[in-house]
């Protein structure tokens, strides 16, 4: 139970510190934000807790393929936002589109040979 307070601590924090650099300074803030570090933190957790270097293989070939259907996201806010529609509006329509196209990834995926 302390390992998966450890987890979701260092997890929390680093959400926080991203959150406040972005509040501050919102350039370095996108830099801190596009880093991937929930991949190398569950990347990190995953070895720890199986040892198994095979299945951090998966999940690092597997979040290479979500990365693609989650860009147009980082497109459509700021459009969104610019045309002037509010922010809950806008975060609803490209969290939904974003949910969409990882559906779209889970179903085209094992057709075209990719193994999630």
């Amino acid at each position: 139970m302390l390992y998966l307070f450890i987890k979701a601590t260092v997890s929390g924090v680093i959400v926080a510190a991203v959150s406040e650099i972005a509040r501050r300074y919102p350039g370095w803030g996108g830099l801190v934000a596009s880093l991937p570090l929930t991949s190398i933190l569950a990347m990190i957790w995953l070895w720890r807790d199986s040892g198994d270097t095979g299945q951090v293989a998966t999940l690092s070939g597997s979040i290479i393929w979500f990365i693609l259907p989650s860009l147009p996201m980082f497109v459509a806010l700021p459009a969104l936002l610019r045309l002037g529609l509010g922010f809950w509006a806008s975060l609803a329509i490209v969290i939904a589109g974003t949910l969409a196209l990882y559906a779209g990834m889970f179903w085209a995926a094992p057709r075209i040979g990719i193994k999630l």
